[in-house]
């Protein structure tokens, strides 16, 4: 167990950093979309491409270009969660927001700033944080498939190792911790959520 620990703390700093810079660019680039028409016909047509391309086939390129150490165990991070959900998620909960209701703010003299503050940016929390759930879980797994094709540490690196030794016990105790920390991670993001969104909470307990 401590050595699986100690593999796994590598693996979760890789999914960590990439994971926050992939969520980073996933809401500025939807922001982006959602201000400016040019970039949205740009963009929206590669980020439909994107989603038709298996990780796995990445991953040899990053290590490739990068080596064996976690810089193409992150970049590998920031491209799953950045083409997965997250970033399309989001876009679309800008465009969820009532037209009704812009065009009000609009009559009331709202700046750009102001309409995306007050109406846009909530109204898209819920949907991004359904795309966050699906991100984090996927950060965990893209980090471990490019520990796979190489490097010194972390969950993905041992698990081959004990295959190769046919510890099959072993190998299968680090799927179930990384199916733990999937799971943890969810619910942190669901934690988050619900502080960052308390009138959920006060809806859920008005209809009960």
């Amino acid at each position: 167990m401590p050595l699986i620990l100690m593999h796994a703390r590598y693996t979760l700093q890789e999914a960590f950093y990439g994971l926050c810079i992939g969520i980073l660019l996933a809401f500025v680039s939807a922001t982006l979309m959602d201000r400016f028409l040019t970039i949205n016909r740009a963009f929206y047509p590669l980020m439909v491409i994107t989603q038709t391309i298996p990780t796995i086939a990445i991953a040899p390129v990053l290590v490739l270009w990068m080596g064996f150490g976690m810089a193409p165990k992150i970049a590998l991070v920031v491209i799953t969660t950045f083409f997965s959900d997250c970033d399309m998620v989001c876009w679309d909960g800008y465009k969820s927001v009532d037209p009704d209701a812009v065009n009000l703010m609009r009559a009331m003299g709202a700046t750009k700033f102001q309409i995306f503050r007050h109406l846009k940016f909530p109204s898209a929390l819920n949907q991004f944080f359904s795309g966050l759930k699906i991100s984090a879980s996927y950060a965990v797994v893209g980090a471990v498939v490019a520990e796979w094709l190489g490097g010194f540490n972390g969950l993905g690196v041992y698990m081959t190792r004990v295959k190769k030794a046919y510890s099959f016990d072993k190998m299968f105790a680090v799927i179930i911790f990384i199916v733990i920390i999937s799971l943890l991670l969810m619910l942190a993001v669901n934690i988050i959520r619900n502080l960052s969104m308390p009138w959920i909470r006060t809806q859920k307990e008005g209809n009960e």
